[in-house]
């Protein structure tokens, strides 16, 4: 069983969006997912009636980033399944205050995604 792994750390993007991207991603031809993806930032298809363009281009990027780590590994692009995809919470980051105003906290989450050949 050949894999391939990409991870991000600390996107700043919502963890409820990227929960509804993964359960929609799961399972699909990786190729299939990101025309998917690229349609939904082009305002062709939506997820339900929503784009989450921010979650959209993070996952986008770690799609890009699986398929170059499978190249290098030698698996073939075209035979490639997400086999698991996942956002956890990340850390809570803490923005520099504006004036006379309280600080505010940035939420962030990591995401996760394992291409398998099929």
């Amino acid at each position: 069983m050949k894999v391939a792994l990409a991870r991000t750390r600390n996107s700043r993007i919502s963890l409820k969006h990227a929960i509804q991207i993964c359960k929609f991603l799961e399972n699909k031809r990786l190729h299939k997912a990101k025309s998917f993806l690229e349609n939904v930032l082009n305002g062709k298809e939506s997820f339900k009636g929503k784009y989450y363009t921010n979650a959209t281009k993070e996952f986008l990027s770690l799609l890009k980033a699986v398929e170059a780590n499978a190249k290098k590994k030698g698996l073939n692009v075209e035979k490639l399944f997400i086999k698991m995809i996942k956002a956890d919470k990340g850390e809570t980051l803490r923005l520099p205050k504006r004036a006379k105003f309280v600080p505010r906290r940035a939420k962030t989450t990591n995401l996760t995604v394992m291409v398998e050949e099929r």
